[in-house]
C-alpha cells in the first residue's frame, strides 16, 4: 500500500532509504540517529526517542535527544496509563491529539522535565513471529513544545521510518537466529555474560584512551583540534552508553517468563521454594492440604520444565534478582 505523503516528503523517505540500508550494520547509536535527523526534516522534533519492551512492565531507551543534546539511555518499568500500555493496548501510533496529551502526560517524563510538550506521536514497531503474527516490540516517539506540528503527513512520515527501522533490527534479530542454530563456532553468538560485557567495556575505554591520547600529542594550534578530539570523545561515550541499554535486552527472560506463567497460587508456593521449606512446611505456611502443595508442585515443575524443586528455586532466585 502507497504512503500518502507529499512529495517533498516522499524524496527525503527516498534518500532516507538507500541510506540507511548503507548504514554499518550493528552500529544502532549512528542508525537512530540518522533516523532523527530523518524526521526533524519532515516536522520539528524537540524530543526524540527509541525504545524497547522488555519482560512483562519494562522499557529499556538506548537512544533519546531533548533539544539538540543527547539524552542519557534509561530503563523503566512503565505504569498502566502511559503511552507504552496505550501502544500495547490499541496496537497503533499514538498522537497527542487523541486526547490533548493526556496519555502522553501521565508516562514517565522524558527529557526536559520542567516543559511540557504541546505535540507529539509515538509509534510501535512490530516483527512478524514464526506463527505469523505481528510482535509489538519497540518504539519510536517525536515530541515537540509547539503545538499541532505532526499533521497527516508528518505521521505518516514517522510510521514510515519506524518501519524501515524495525525491519533492519528484525533482520538482524533474524539473522542472529539463524546464527544460534548451528554448532558453536567463533562467529555463533550466544547468550550475553558478564565476559562478554566487560571485553566491550575494555575495547570501549581502549578508544576513549586513544581519543584523549591524540588529543594531548596533538601541536598546540589552537582549539579546533582539541575540540575535534572532544567531540569524537563524547560521541564515542554516547554510543558506548546506547549499546549498553541494548546489551540489557539480550539478558535471559526466562526466569521471568517462567515465573509469570504461574497462577498466583503457584507463585506464592514457587516464592516459598526459595526459602527452602519442605512439604509439611509449605503446607503449614500456606494454611493448605499436603496433596494441594503437592499438586501445585507438580504444575509449576511441568511448566518450568525441569526436573527438582531446587532447580526451580534457583531460576525463581534469577527472576527476583532482575
Amino acid at each position: 500500500m502507497a504512503v500518502r505523503v507529499d512529495a517533498g516528503t516522499a524524496l527525503v523517505l527516498r534518500e532516507a532509504y538507500h541510506k540507511i540500508q548503507a548504514l554499518p550494520r550493528g552500529n544502532h547509536y549512528a542508525l537512530y540517529d540518522y533516523v532523527r535527523g530523518v524526521a526533524a526534516k519532515v516536522a520539528p522534533v524537540d524530543t526524540f526517542f527509541v525504545g524497547f519492551l522488555q519482560g512483562a512492565d519494562r522499557v529499556r531507551y538506548p537512544y533519546g535527544y531533548e533539544d539538540g543534546k543527547y539524552d542519557d539511555p534509561a530503563s523503566h518499568i512503565f505504569g498502566p496509563s502511559g503511552p507504552t500500555a496505550w501502544l500495547l493496548r490499541k496496537r497503533q501510533t499514538y498522537r497527542f491529539a487523541y486526547d490533548n496529551g493526556a496519555t502522553l502526560n501521565a508516562g514517565i517524563p522524558c527529557g526536559d522535565v520542567t516543559r511540557q510538550s504541546q505535540d507529539g506521536v509515538l509509534v510501535p514497531m512490530f516483527r512478524r513471529t514464526k506463527d505469523g503474527h505481528d510482535h509489538l516490540f519497540g518504539m519510536m516517539a517525536a515530541y515537540s513544545y509547539q503545538p499541532e506540528v505532526y499533521d497527516d503527513n508528518a505521521v505518516r512520515a514517522l510510521e514510515w521510518l519506524a518501519g524501515a527501522l524495525a525491519m533492519v533490527l528484525t533482520r538482524e534479530a533474524e539473522d542472529r537466529d539463524a546464527l544460534r542454530v548451528l554448532p558453536a563456532g567463533d562467529d555463533t553468538p550466544n547468550l550475553l555474560t558478564s565476559d562478554h560485557v566487560m571485553e566491550y567495556l575494555s575495547n570501549r575505554i581502549a578508544v576513549l584512551r586513544g581519543l584523549a591520547e591524540r588529543a594531548l600529542d596533538e601541536p598546540a594550534a589552537g582549539d579546533e583540534p582539541l575540540n575535534r578530539y572532544l567531540k569524537g570523545i563524547i560521541r564515542t561515550a554516547e554510543q558506548t552508553q546506547s549499546e549498553l541499554i541494548e546489551m540489557m535486552l539480550e539478558v535471559d527472560e526466562g526466569p521471568e517468563r517462567r515465573f509469570l506463567s504461574l497462577t498466583d497460587a503457584q507463585q506464592r508456593v514457587a516464592l516459598l521454594l526459595v526459602q527452602g521449606l519442605d512439604n509439611e512446611a509449605l503446607a503449614a505456611e500456606l494454611g493448605v492440604r499436603l496433596p494441594t502443595v503437592k499438586s501445585h508442585l507438580g504444575v509449576i515443575l511441568r511448566k518450568y520444565g525441569m526436573e527438582s524443586r531446587v532447580q526451580v528455586a534457583h531460576d525463581v532466585r534469577r527472576y527476583l534478582a532482575r
